[in-house]
């Protein structure tokens, strides 16, 4: 069951990346939801399985919409290992880790240009700034934006986003 769950995210994740490398910006074939997309992507896979084990896959699997700044496998390499290993141990932490990365609604990336901050599912703000007509979440840079699926939008970045202590 835990690998069907695996291969459906990293299906999601290779479709982000297919779509946006062929598709570029806004792409709309919107035939999956945001967990296929990033499942059939191929660059998601550290994402898709942290996202099994926070049992997080079935609410990004849901009606939504949700907006998604999603890390790629190379973001996730940049992470320290004693870091991802302390996710792994406490469900919790990695649950809001993971959620410091979902916002409700549908928000283009020309709406983000628009905004400065956006609260997230987990209930803490992302800082959005635009430099050089590129979109910044945090310190993460919108590699990909507008990835279409039918329950949202996936913004791939080049960060993992970790919530501030509260």
């Amino acid at each position: 069951m835990k690998r069907i769950s695996i291969l459906a995210v990293l299906t999601v994740a290779l479709a982000v990346a297919a779509g946006t490398a062929s598709a570029g910006p806004a792409s709309t074939t919107g035939q999956k939801n945001i967990v296929q997309t990033a499942v059939a992507a191929g660059q998601f896979k550290t994402l898709a399985s942290l996202l099994t084990k926070a049992g997080l896959t079935g609410t990004l699997q849901g009606k939504g919409p949700f907006t998604v700044f999603a890390p790629t496998d190379a973001a996730f390499a940049k992470v320290p290992k004693s870091t991802l290993a302390g996710l792994a141990k406490s469900k919790a932490k990695l649950r809001a880790v993971l959620l410091y990365h979902v916002v409700k609604g549908k928000v283009s990336a020309k709406q983000a240009m628009m905004l400065t901050s956006a609260t997230t599912v987990e209930g803490q703000k992302l800082r959005i700034r635009v430099t050089g007509g590129k979109v910044f979440v945090n310190n993460a840079k919108v590699v990909t934006p507008d990835v279409s699926a039918t329950n949202g939008v996936i913004h791939v970045v080049d960060h993992v986003l970790i919530p501030p202590s509260r």
